[in-house]
């Protein structure tokens, strides 16, 4: 079962502020969760291979490759900048 003084320590990790009246719902909650956890540990897994990926799927990314329509010059994006200086994008400040 699930303290009030653990509930305590748990929403101080979580950094969340717990109001007045939300002790007991939640304490309920995290007990109920817990006791599921209590629950999986009792399946039989021993003859149950371990997955490490949930796919036999490779890679469906294509290599990259360059070709005459896909090469864009350096200045073309440059020249449509609104504003340059020595040679850099000048952008507005941020902060």
């Amino acid at each position: 079962m699930l303290t009030k003084k653990d509930l305590a320590h748990l929403a101080e990790l979580a950094r969340i502020e717990l109001k007045e009246g939300e002790e007991q719902k939640l304490q309920k909650d995290l007990g109920a969760i817990l006791d599921y956890f209590q629950e999986l540990k009792s399946v039989d897994t021993e003859n149950v291979a371990p997955m490490t990926g949930g796919t036999e799927l490779k890679s469906v990314v294509r290599e990259d490759v360059i070709s005459p329509k896909s090469k864009v010059k350096s200045q073309n994006g440059v020249e449509a900048f609104p504003e340059t200086k020595n040679g850099y994008l000048k952008v507005p400040p941020v902060f």
